[in-house]
């Protein structure tokens, strides 16, 4: 399998977003919507035949990050209600999906918060926000909060 298809497979094995109607199905006009919020909000890294590492990052507002993580809306929610060109004060941490033999090397923590750092320059960001999937989610996230200086808020599971 190509690395294009192995990070599908990955994509389809943590979220199954087609199962669930609180998660964002990423295509590509999801994918367009997100480059008009900003163009630092999907990165990318290529390695031989495709991508290793996709990041995807939601700029918005406290308003609706709040929202957001006491469940009163979904993923696609969160995207759709946020408006395009204002002042962002909130960023969501939507996901981060790395191929196994690339993880801990450092790459999905230093890619997410290069990303995250541009859009910084732009939009006076006070707060992180993550719906974490995995454990090494949940790290990432973290890492990331602390490297920033930012507050992390979490939105928990049904059952937790």
């Amino acid at each position: 399998m190509t690395n294009y298809e192995r990070m599908i497979q990955l994509v389809d094995d943590i979220f199954a977003a087609h199962h669930d109607s609180n998660q964002l199905d990423v295509d590509e006009s999801v994918i367009a919507q997100l480059k008009k919020l900003h163009p630092n909000t999907v990165s990318e890294l290529i390695e031989g035949d495709g991508p290793i590492l996709w990041a995807i990052i939601i700029p918005t507002t406290e308003s609706l990050m709040t929202e957001f993580i006491n469940k009163k809306i979904s993923e696609s929610e969160l995207l759709n209600l946020t408006p395009i060109g204002i002042a962002y004060d909130a960023l969501y941490l939507c996901s981060v999906m790395i191929l196994p033999e690339y993880r801990n090397k450092g790459l999905a923590l230093n890619t997410t918060t290069q990303a995250i750092q541009l859009i910084c320059k732009q939009h006076p960001i006070k707060q992180l926000f993550v719906w974490a999937f995995t454990h090494e989610g949940s790290n990432l996230a973290t890492k990331i909060a602390h490297q920033l200086n930012l507050p992390l808020l979490s939105r928990q599971h049904e059952g937790k």
